[in-house]
């Protein structure tokens, strides 16, 4: 299902067996035979959906106890199934019954050697067992049916049919909590209704109508009876479960946390209100994204067990072949995560939808998440000093994301993560799979006692679960590459103190200027765009390339990197004075009788600074990098290694002197906004200040040594 606005006049539900409600009760309604989407669910001769027919006695809570299940407390459902002890005991036999058997079958197969035979049957008994336990055991299922890479496709068709084709429960059922949660008959809310549900999932189904007073076609969606009994029951054993695992396998991570994080989301998507409030906002953060698409929301329709929201057409996005919609996507995610904090925790397939008119439309705002902005900081500046290899850093990143204890010994993890991660840096940002990065990690993460913090579990399923949804698409595809470029972006432009204090540690490695991070940090930010005709920076188009660039330093986001520029400028341009004077001695000198031997007055700091104008000049001129951006400042090194200070000041002299490359750079100028050319005009002033405030200084420092 994707909901997308009904163009005026609103058409049928369906032309041919259109259906109006009258003043009827529901059970007069003669349902019409509608043609829906391949989505539709017959249920047509079931009273009983299986999930009530095997696990209905979990229902059977009073009045009070079933109200005060509304939010999670532990405690509370505790003290309920405390009285409860011989349901308790039934769900156990009945879960270790189910998957005990299905386990078995599976053992039997591998002895026998029939697994690859009976894989597809397999597949399909665990799907029904699963949706026989019920929301708890689905949530789990899809999640891990969104990884086609960490699980087999026989696996992978039949668990993805729990996203949204799920037997339902009873219509009569759902029409009659309409009506009670929206305090009036269904013929006055509606005008027209399907008969049966147009999807069904683990948490409740969904109906396609027309409204009364406005004739908006919406989808209603109805909340299954006896989710809050079931699902708080499954937590209270699976959590009981965490802590036997965490004792038996000495974890490090507060498993009944992580539990207790995730139940707590389920009992927050139980709460349709909440829903509806969560995409509202969802809607006015990331609703104005080029071609994202989330849907309005009738909060005066919408109840605890009953939501309204904008009907949308479309298909799974798992299911069309459509590389731009995933990098929207992944786009969309990066704002989500490291921009507002606010972020969408249940991403499976089927709640990204693509619709008719190309655009990425989302659903399901049940399961939310929140990342604190010290937490969002803290991952941008780990995903940083990962891609450039400063692993020191990275140890201390992950105190301040909660993953190490503060006791932790800073070295002897620092060599470790140099170890875990060293092989897939070394492959460059863009192959760098987030699945394989967690997975090198677990060894080191048991041996330094490494935490999972329960605000983590969300935002590692989120992008898991994206990254799934991606290689679908393409095998290669990597999310952190294609999320790099946007956490490079920010980088370079956030106000934030602590990430512009990240970006100048990053740049000034014990008080040397890192051009080659630098270089990479901007080559990056250039990929970060989302319009369907992607410019691709080429060498052989360096125009583009150098107005991208002289674009954003020029602007006001790019300030304090133009600060940088300048002031890095300036020391170049002195040590390139230094190396001309220089040179100009010894060529006058080296003719004369009793001439005395060579020796520079250049410092290794003066060498650095014409090496680095060299780079900038090179950068500027869009000439070709030296080396590739992944690939760091060792081939910069080989490149300049055993030159003279004369050599030095060739090279840099051509550059001023390649034609080519400045008409280049004049070229652009002409295509650069008006502010933006005035801001560069007034650059050549500043320039001339800092350099002179370094020639002064050294001058000064100097005569006094």
């Amino acid at each position: 299902m994707i909901l997308a606005p009904a163009p005026p006049p609103p058409p049928p539900l369906c032309s041919s067996t259109r259906h109006h409600l009258r003043r009827k009760t529901v059970n007069s309604i003669r349902p019409p035979n509608l043609l829906l989407r391949r989505t539709t669910v017959n249920a047509a001769g079931r009273d009983v959906d299986t999930f009530t027919e095997s696990s209905g006695y979990l229902f059977e809570l009073s009045t009070s106890e079933a109200e005060s299940l509304t939010d999670y407390d532990i405690s509370k459902i505790a003290s309920i199934y405390r009285k409860k002890p011989l349901i308790v005991l039934r769900r156990l036999l009945q879960i270790g019954n189910t998957l005990g058997k299905w386990l078995a079958v599976r053992y039997l197969d591998s002895i026998s050697e029939r697994s690859d035979m009976m894989f597809e049957v397999r597949a399909s008994q665990l799907r029904k067992i699963l949706v026989k336990l019920g929301p708890a055991y689905i949530k789990i299922a899809q999640a891990i049916s969104s990884r086609p890479d960490l699980v087999p496709p026989s696996y992978l068709n039949e668990l993805s049919l729990l996203q949204d084709r799920i037997s339902p429960f009873s219509t009569e059922i759902a029409f009659n909590t309409i009506e009670k949660e929206l305090g009036l008959p269904l013929n006055q809310l509606f005008s027209e209704i399907t008969p049966e549900p147009v999807a069904a999932a683990s948490l409740g189904q969904v109906y396609q109508a027309r409204l009364q007073d406005t004739g908006q076609i919406v989808a209603v969606k109805v909340q299954r009876p006896g989710v809050q009994a079931a699902i708080s029951l499954d937590i209270l054993i699976l959590r009981a479960l965490a802590g036997l695992i965490r004792k038996a396998g000495k974890f490090n991570t507060d498993l009944q946390a992580v539990v207790d994080e995730w139940a707590s989301s389920l009992f927050r998507e139980m709460d349709y209100v909440n829903e509806a409030k969560n995409g509202v906002r969802f809607r006015e953060l990331y609703g104005s994204l080029k071609d994202v698409l989330v849907p309005d929301f009738y909060i005066e329709k919408t109840t605890r067990k009953v939501i309204t929201m904008q009907w949308i057409e479309g298909q799974k996005l798992s299911e069309v072949k459509d590389l731009y919609l995933v990098e929207i996507g992944v786009y969309c995610s990066f704002n989500q995560l490291l921009e507002y904090g606010f972020y969408h925790a249940d991403p499976h397939p089927g709640n990204l939808l693509r619709t008719y008119d190309g655009k990425l439309a989302y659903l399901d705002f049940g399961m939310m998440g929140e990342f604190k902005q010290e937490l969002r900081d803290g991952f941008i500046e780990a995903c940083i000093h990962l891609i450039n290899r400063d692993y020191d850093s990275l140890a201390k990143d992950f105190v301040t994301l909660g993953l190490l204890p503060a006791t932790a010994d800073k070295d002897a993890v620092t060599k470790a993560l140099t170890g875990v991660f060293q092989n897939a840096v070394s492959k460059g940002v863009r192959n760098i799979s987030f699945g394989d990065l967690l997975g090198n990690l677990g060894t080191t993460m048991y041996k330094f006692k490494f935490q999972i913090p329960s605000y983590f579990s969300l935002v590692i399923r989120s992008l898991a679960v994206l990254e799934g949804i991606a290689i679908n698409n393409d095998p290669n595809y990597k999310v952190l590459g294609g999320t790099y470029p946007w956490i490079a972006k920010k980088v370079l432009t956030d106000s934030s103190p602590q990430l512009r204090s990240s970006l100048q540690t990053l740049l000034y490695e014990d008080g040397v200027f890192r051009i080659d991070r630098l270089e990479s940090l901007l080559s990056e930010s250039l990929r970060a765009r989302t319009e369907k005709a992607l410019v691709k920076v080429e060498d052989s188009d360096s125009n583009e390339a150098i107005k991208q660039i002289m674009s954003f330093t020029l602007t006001e986001k790019g300030a304090f990197v133009r600060e940088i520029l300048l002031q890095e400028f300036a020391k170049g341009l002195d040590a390139l004075g230094l190396a001309t004077l220089e040179s100009l001695t010894s060529a006058a000198t080296a003719y004369l009788p009793f001439a005395p031997s060579p020796s520079s007055s250049l410092t290794d700091e003066d060498m650095i600074n014409l090496r680095n104008l060299h780079r900038l000049l090179q950068l500027l001129s869009g000439s070709p990098n030296i080396e590739d951006a992944d690939t760091g400042v060792e081939a910069f090194g080989q490149y300049t290694k055993g030159r003279t200070n004369s050599e030095e000041v060739s090279l840099i002299l051509n550059e001023f002197t390649s034609v080519q490359d400045i008409a280049a750079l004049l070229n652009v100028i002409p295509e650069l906004p008006p502010d933006l050319q005035q801001q560069l005009i007034r650059l050549p002033v500043d320039l001339v200040g800092k350099f002179v405030s370094r020639v002064a200084a050294r001058t000064i420092r100097r005569a006094l040594l």
